[in-house]
C-alpha cells in the first residue's frame, strides 16, 4: 500500500528527531542541552512501553513508574553496595527485572480478568505502596534523600576515551571526548534497541493479537486466544521495559530517589507524553516524549524572554512570567487534544488516510 502524506509526514518527523538526538552532544554544546537530549531517550522507551498497554492492548496501569523504579532502584543499591563496576550494574539490573517481572506477573494473574477501572486502582495502590516503603526504608533506600554514587570508569567526566601526544583529552567538532560523551551515547544506543526492540513487537503477529484484544476482547476470547494470558504477558513485557529504561536512567543520573524514579508525578507525564503523541503508535511516544521534556526544560524560558519582550504593553508580561509556565502549558495541551484528538502522529496519519 502507497504511504500516505501523514505516514511520510510522521517518519520524516522521526527522522529529524532521531538525528538530533544522535548527534546532540556536538550539536547543543552545554550540560543541560545535554541532560535535556538524554531524558527524551529514556523517555521515549518508557512512554512507548507504556503504550504497549495501553495504546495496543487498552490495559490503564497506574504503576508503570513503580517498575521503572525498580530498575532504578536495583542499580543504584547495587552500585553504592558493590562499588562502580559494571557487575554491580548487572547486576542491579537483573534484579531490577526478576522483582518486576514477579509483581507483573502477580498483579496480571490476579487483577486482569477484572473489569477496566478496577485493575487501574490495583495499579495505584501497587505504586503507592512501593513509594511509601522506599521512603520508609531509609537504610536500603536511603528515604527521601535517595541514594548517591559512582558509576563506572568509562562513565566519569574525567576520563579520557582519545588523548593526543601531550596526555590531553581529544576534541572532536569541539566536543571533549571523555566519559560524560560515553554516558550519553550508552542511554542513546540502550534507549534505541529497546525502542526497534518494541517497534518490531508492534509489527509482528503478537501486536496484531493485542490490537484484536483492544478492539473487541469478547471476539478475540471466541477466536481462541486466551486473552488474559495475553494481556499478562504484555504486561510483564512492558513491566520488564520499564525495568530496564529505570536502571539506564540510574547510570546516566548518578542519584535515585522517590522524586526520580517513582512519583506519581512521573506517572501523569507518560499519560500526557501518551496522549500528545498518539495512543497505538511508537511514533506517538517520540513525538510526544521530546515535546513534553522540550516544554518542561524551555518553556519557562520562553516565557521569560517573551514577558521582557511585551514589557511595554499592558497586562502581557505578568500573563507571560514564567512562574506561570505550568498554566500555559495546560493551554497547550487543551489544544493539542482539540486539534489532534488522535494525537499528533495518530491524526496526521488518520487525515493522511482520509485524504
Amino acid at each position: 500500500m502507497k504511504p500516505t502524506y501523514g505516514t511520510i509526514a510522521v517518519k520524516s518527523a522521526m527522522l529529524v528527531i532521531a538525528a538530533l538526538l544522535l548527534f546532540a552532544p556536538f550539536l547543543f554544546q552545554d550540560i543541560r542541552a545535554l541532560e535535556v537530549a538524554a531524558r527524551i531517550c529514556i523517555f521515549i522507551v518508557l512512554v512507548a512501553s507504556y503504550d504497549l498497554l495501553i495504546g495496543y492492548t487498552g490495559i490503564v496501569s497506574f504503576a508503570h513508574t513503580m517498575f521503572f523504579g525498580f530498575g532504578a532502584y536495583g542499580s543504584a543499591i547495587a552500585l553504592k553496595q558493590m562499588g562502580p563496576g559494571w557487575e554491580s550494574v548487572a547486576l542491579g539490573t537483573l534484579a531490577g527485572v526478576a522483582l518486576s517481572l514477579i509483581v507483573a506477573t502477580a498483579i496480571g494473574l490476579i487483577s486482569l480478568r477484572v473489569k477496566a477501572i478496577f485493575f487501574a486502582m490495583i495499579t495505584l495502590a501497587a505504586a503507592s505502596v512501593v513509594l511509601v516503603l522506599a521512603s520508609q526504608l531509609s537504610q536500603i533506600t536511603g528515604g527521601e534523600d535517595g541514594i548517591t554514587y559512582r558509576t563506572p570508569e568509562l562513565f566519569k567526566t574525567a576520563t579520557k576515551l582519545a588523548v593526543d601526544e601531550d596526555g590531553k583529552v581529544l576534541r572532536w567538532f569541539g566536543v571533549k571526548l571523555n566519559g560524560k560523551l560515553a554516558a550519553y551515547y550508552f542511554v542513546f544506543v540502550t534507549s534505541l534497541v529497546l525502542f526497534l526492540v518494541m517497534l518490531r513487537i508492534t509489527v509482528s503477529p503478537l501486536g496484531t493479537v493485542l490490537k484484536a484484544i483492544r478492539e473487541n476482547e469478547a471476539r478475540a476470547e471466541a477466536i481462541g486466544y486466551r486473552v488474559v494470558a495475553y494481556r499478562t504477558f504484555v504486561f510483564c513485557l512492558s513491566a520488564v521495559v520499564a525495568s530496564l529504561a529505570g536502571s539506564v536512567y540510574a547510570v546516566w543520573l548518578k542519584y535515585t530517589g522517590p522524586d526520580t524514579a517513582l512519583s506519581f508525578a512521573i506517572m501523569i507525564d507518560i499519560l500526557l507524553m501518551v496522549v500528545i503523541g498518539g495512543m497505538g503508535t511508537m511514533w506517538g511516544a517520540v513525538i510526544g516524549a521530546s515535546l513534553m521534556v522540550m516544554a518542561q526544560y524551555y518553556l519557562r524560558d520562553l516565557m521569560g524572554a517573551a514577558s521582557e519582550a511585551t514589557a511595554a504593553l499592558p497586562l502581557l508580561p505578568e500573563l507571560l512570567a514564567p512562574d506561570r509556565w505550568l498554566f500555559w502549558l495546560g493551554i497547550i495541551f487543551i489544544l493539542l487534544v482539540y486539534f489532534f484528538p488522535r494525537g499528533i502522529a495518530g491524526t496526521l496519519m488518520a487525515r493522511g488516510q482520509r485524504a
